[in-house]
């Protein structure tokens, strides 16, 4: 799959150290994910309503902390 022309996007909670992923919209029935530092680097690939339920679930504070 080809994703040279999608728009990349970080969260507004990204820390100042480029510490995030990006995700990029707009790609049919899945979510691209990378890591920010190595944005050439391998995408993950969810699918859209797996990775929506995820983020529900993290809004909702459905998992534990890692320190």
């Amino acid at each position: 799959m080809n994703l040279g022309s999608v728009t990349w996007r970080r969260s507004s909670h990204c820390g100042t150290q480029g510490e995030c992923i990006e995700v990029a919209d707009g790609v049919s029935g899945l979510t691209p994910v990378r890591d920010s530092k190595n944005p050439h680097g391998p995408t993950l690939l969810f699918e859209a309503g797996a990775w929506s339920a995820f983020i529900t679930g993290l809004k909702a504070g459905s998992f534990p902390e890692v320190s």
